[in-house]
């Protein structure tokens, strides 16, 4: 199965070199879209190591072809993840704005195309009247989110807020 993997501007991008990693071995053919803040904390080289794909970060990276690379890559993929996903993202989802090519992949998919969300946040900002309405519109649009967990954040609090565990990303993208 090809899996565009987005991932976003959140501490829990670490996180994406193991789901990278496992959804390889697992056999998928992954294709890493980074914002640009999600650079801040981890590298594209490391998920072009991992997933032996070239990594979009900005719309300049398509140069390389005359074909858009976020059109091309929407246009044959099985299954679009973000994960983690930030409060900014889910609301420029929301929105239909598409900056960059993680969002422009998103507008550009195919509507039977499944879309799985796992966001990662501080729990104020994921219990937001604001996020809650983004998530409410983008589960109206048909994507799935995988909720975030309880523990631990970031941030020094404890909550609700933390990207779900791997291996509950994995099974919800295999169920």
């Amino acid at each position: 199965m090809k899996i565009i993997l987005g991932i976003t501007g959140s501490i829990a991008a670490y996180k994406a070199a193991d789901l990278a990693s496992q959804l390889v071995k697992a056999g998928h053919d992954v294709h890493a879209v980074m914002s640009h803040s999600a650079c801040e904390f981890i590298t594209p080289l490391t998920l072009q190591t991992l997933t032996r794909n070239p990594v979009l970060v900005s719309l300049e990276d398509e140069k390389h072809s005359w074909k858009p690379g976020h059109i091309e890559l929407a246009d044959t993929a099985d299954l679009f993840l973000i994960a983690p996903a930030s409060a900014n993202t889910l609301a420029l989802l929301t929105n239909g704005h598409a900056p960059d090519p993680l969002t422009s992949i998103y507008l550009a998919l195919p509507r039977e195309t499944p879309v799985f969300i796992a966001p990662a946040m501080n729990g104020k900002m994921w219990l937001h009247p604001a996020t809650q309405r983004n998530v409410e519109q983008l589960k109206k649009d048909g994507c799935h989110f995988i909720q975030p967990a309880t523990g631990d954040l970031a941030c020094g609090y404890q909550g609700i807020g933390r990207l779900a565990e791997v291996s509950d990303i994995l099974a919800a993208v295999e169920g």
